[in-house]
């Protein structure tokens, strides 16, 4: 019946006005309609084609097809509106409604009966012996679909009849205006308001009129957040109501801000706007915030708006900074946005960048940090081709070249800064000025083995003369042992530490085992604990040189050495889980 209405083929009249109608006339049961008569063409002549009589005759068939679908549609509809008025007793409104807005369960009726020539007879006659779950068409007339109500079905009930407090409280939001097709929303995130006894419903809306808000606006506000009809009226709602009033926004305005498609946290948006108060906005300028951002009220939006806030303070960011953000926001989702920072922080975290740097960063440029996402941290390193610490001084120059390394986006290759260049010259000065010879083999091998840059090299030699070792032995042990110039100034100065204080050896056992600098310092401990405990059971050489117990491998330490004690394998484990673990 509905698809006729929409065609304009069917048009409901009082009975009264039969005798004075001149059209034809279709009488349903106790519903009388006017037959009208549709144009299914247009004003235009046509031209002919050879396509002309074909294209016709396809018309034709499908003006046949939609008639017949809506024709069996409206019957059916019909039917299922007279069984619930007449056979069930509900009332007319609840009947036409349920029966006009529930299409799918209409259309899966009419799969299950045997239709004959009469499909209205059909139907009521299938109605008759199979009584039919009144739920569903209840819930899917209350706007909810299939797979949405499916869940909220009663397991032991079939007939609203049997539900009073459901129809009851139905009837209390239709009677005050609240739309029955938006109710499924209200059942689905609220379901208890549907249960509450006589009268209880009628005074939670009271309650909100008392508290200064008119009929009109509750009708259409609790659809959009069915929880303020739960327990006592919403003190954080009426709050967040009157700041926005006070800065000049209005009920018609607000109730525009608010999305059927959306849930609020009342308690959590106060909060907010409370660190915005706190932070220096006025009324005004809230209310023209959340004017402009909506988004703003939405309970994931509040959500993912307090984590920012935290996000940035971390950073050093002011709330007036923080506030300034929110004001100049771009057009992105604010879990977006949140999301854009996170990744872009973990990728300057992975490329070593320092963290005030990092903090400086983001306190400086949140906005467009948070505007983009960027590509992963594994494909920028090697498509931009450069090291770690060159994209960190490269996004410090110029933070907004991380732009084009948005996802999506073609990456070029760094330009060449000439740094590699210039540690190569500072290498090769430094290993020449030590007595090296250009291009020899002792040369090549040293420039190979060496990482890192060449301005390092110079400050890590100092530190060996500084601990005490002469200039030319220092020379002599890069010579032999080129690597040791790998290790950091921090490392080297605690493993001759380590060497003097932990190990009782003297610096100069440098010279004669240069290589000690490539070991871990619990090796060097593990080994000497080892070897001093079997030099008291007396079955080592008394007299076994530094880089003699430390140089070996393993294998040979454990066969040679600690293999010739009973007890030895499992001092050399105690010694190992100790020194290791510690």
């Amino acid at each position: 019946m509905n698809h006729l209405h929409k065609l304009q083929i069917l048009k409901r009249v009082s009975p009264n006005f039969v005798g004075r109608c001149r059209k034809p006339i279709w009488q349903v049961g106790s519903l009388c309609y006017i037959v009208e008569n549709p144009r299914f063409y247009g004003t235009k002549p046509m031209v002919q084609t050879e396509n002309s009589d074909r294209n016709l005759i396809d018309s034709d068939q499908g003006i046949s097809k939609i008639s017949d679908a809506a024709r069996r549609e409206a019957q059916a509809a019909t039917a299922l509106l007279e069984y619930l008025h007449s056979t069930r007793s509900f009332q007319f409104l609840d009947a036409e409604h349920m029966s006009k807005y529930s299409p799918i369960f209409v259309k899966n009726l009419l799969k299950k009966v045997n239709i004959d020539a009469d499909i209205r007879r059909s139907i009521t006659r299938y109605l008759r012996y199979h009584p039919i779950n009144e739920f569903e068409i209840f819930f899917e007339s209350m706007g909810l679909k299939p797979q949405e109500y499916c869940t909220l079905l009663p397991r032991d009930l079939m007939y609203l009849s049997d539900d009073d407090f459901l129809l009851e409280n139905y009837h209390v939001m239709c009677n005050y205006g609240i739309a029955r097709n938006k109710m499924g929303k209200i059942y689905k995130e609220a379901t208890e308001v549907f249960r509450y006894d006589y009268g209880v419903l009628e005074l939670k809306l009271k309650a909100y009129e008392k508290l200064g808000l008119n009929s009109s606006f509750i009708a259409k506000v609790v659809v959009r957040s069915p929880d303020l009809l739960i327990g006592d009226a919403n003190i954080d709602f009426i709050k967040i109501l009157e700041l926005l009033r006070k800065g000049g926004l209005e009920y018609r305005r607000i109730e525009k801000l608010l999305s059927d498609k959306s849930t609020y946290n009342w308690s959590q948006l106060l909060s907010l706007l409370d660190l915005f108060g706190k932070a220096g906005y006025n009324d005004e300028q809230l209310s023209e915030l959340i004017s402009q951002r909506p988004w703003i009220l939405r309970e994931d939006s509040v959500n993912s708006s307090l984590l920012l806030i935290g996000f940035l303070l971390k950073f050093g960011s002011t709330m007036n900074q923080i506030c300034s953000l929110f004001l100049q926001f771009p057009k992105v989702q604010v879990e977006k946005f949140v999301s854009n920072l996170r990744h872009c922080f973990l990728f300057l975290n992975e490329i070593n960048m320092e963290a005030y740097e990092i903090g400086k960063l983001f306190r400086s440029h949140p906005i467009f940090i948070g505007s983009f996402t960027l590509k992963k941290t594994n494909s920028l390193l090697s498509r931009l081709n450069a090291g770690k610490k060159r994209i960190c001084e490269v996004i410090q120059e110029n933070p907004e070249i991380m732009k084009k390394w948005v996802k999506g986006s073609k990456i070029e290759w760094l330009p060449d800064s000439g740094e590699e260049l210039r540690s190569q010259m500072l290498k090769t000065k430094f290993f020449l000025d030590l007595g090296f010879v250009e291009n020899s083999d002792e040369m090549k091998r040293a420039l190979k083995v060496f990482r890192g840059r060449g301005a390092e090299l110079q400050e890590r030699f100092d530190c060996l003369v500084i601990a005490g070792l002469d200039r030319k032995d220092v020379c002599e042990m890069i010579k032999v042992s080129p690597q040791i110039l790998n290790q950091k100034k921090e490392v080297i100065e605690m493993k001759i530490d380590f060497l003097i204080n932990d190990l009782g050896l003297p610096v100069s056992s440098l010279v004669r085992f240069p290589s000690y600098l490539s070991y871990t310092m619990q090796r060097a401990k593990l080994r000497l604990t080892m070897y001093n405990w079997l030099k008291e059971q007396g079955k080592v050489n008394p007299v076994l040189s530094f880089s003699t117990i430390v140089g070996c491998t393993d294998n040979v330490f454990l066969s040679q050495y600690v293999d010739r004690h009973p007890r030895g394998p499992e001092i050399w484990e105690d010694l190992k889980k100790e020194i290791y673990n510690s």
